[in-house]
């Protein structure tokens, strides 16, 4: 097998048990990484960013389980079990001290790992949260608060593995990422491999993006079961979080979720700018982009981390 280079990394399997988890070896030395990404994303979305990094970092990326090449699993998903994966992938890539690197919930993983693992140097958590507490909504009562995230569970459940024709991939599916690429001023192709490795096919032959829709909820009754601040008191390791200083309002129907999400914001920010005053271990920095800051500006994110990672060097 030929060795990775951050201009052709290597792609590997993880086996664990009765699944099989997919890697992407993206070699360099240095500091190791492991990269994690968002739901119903894949390792697709690091491609730059990790090219960046394994120029001085040794750098591996996976598909968390039920997403892209990885295997489902065994029901129901959780993050217990997802922490194991990221252990036996680092094991099996012989970097058991890498410091985790998540976006979205692959920063959550980042945390929940370090916190399992106490020989692990240090976390990076890139906009993971999950949908907080209600009175982090500020300036919305506790009722609206429910209603409103009730409400966009609704949106998201409808939106959970989702099944299309095999003819609408190219005229539908993809020509939606083409366009969102243009928007966010991204290279085309990096949304193209994400949809193309995430793939899944139904008995009857239809196509859906995984996870498959069961796991997918159950995924997300996780997500918004974890309140990190008691992880983040807990660490006693450095732990970068990176905050996304702006929102995309969505507009007309969906004004509502707008105004829930200026309250959440702005109560996250408020909370972990107390946190960090009282931690000194926990650094919080705000990127001048959307929660999709990883295909955005990949190449700031990567500055982000090497410049914590190098004080993080510093420090030991």
């Amino acid at each position: 097998m030929p060795s990775p280079t951050p201009d052709s990394p290597v792609e590997l399997t993880v086996e664990r048990g009765d699944l099989t988890l997919a890697v992407r070896d993206h070699g360099g030395t240095g500091t190791p990484l492991l990269l994690l990404h968002g739901a119903s994303r894949t390792l697709a979305d690091w491609s730059v960013a990790a090219a960046d990094l394994a120029t001085d970092h040794r750098v591996v990326s996976m598909d968390l389980r039920a997403h892209g090449r990885s295997g489902p699993g065994d029901p129901p998903w959780t993050f217990p079990a997802v922490v194991e994966d990221v252990e036996a992938v680092l094991d099996a890539c012989g970097i058991p001290e890498a410091i985790p690197v998540g976006h979205s919930l692959g920063g959550m993983v980042a945390a929940l790992y370090a916190e399992a693992h106490p020989r692990t140097p240090a976390a990076v958590n890139l906009d993971g949260v999950g949908q907080g507490r209600p009175e982090q909504y500020v300036g919305l009562d506790r009722e609206t608060v429910l209603e409103g995230l009730a409400r966009a569970r609704r949106f998201s459940e409808a939106a959970m593995g989702r099944t299309f024709p095999p003819e609408a991939l190219e005229t539908t599916v993809l020509a939606q990422q083409a366009a969102m690429a243009k928007a966010l001023g991204i290279a085309p192709e990096v949304l193209d491999e994400g949809v193309r490795r995430a793939l899944g096919e139904t008995p009857d032959g239809q196509l859906y993006l995984r996870p498959e829709r069961q796991r997918a909820l159950d995924m997300l009754d996780r997500m918004n079961e974890v309140d990190l601040f008691p992880v983040y008191r807990r660490l006693d390791r450095p732990v970068l979080v990176v905050r996304a200083g702006r929102l995309v309002a969505q507009g007309g129907e969906l004004a509502w979720f707008d105004e829930l999400m200026a309250a959440y914001v702005k109560g996250l920010d408020r909370d972990l700018g107390e946190l960090a005053a009282a931690h000194p271990h926990l650094t919080v920095r705000t990127l001048d982009a959307s929660h999709a800051m990883l295909l955005e500006c990949p190449r700031e994110v990567a500055g982000l981390v090497r410049s914590f990672t190098s004080a993080v060097r510093s420090r030991s």
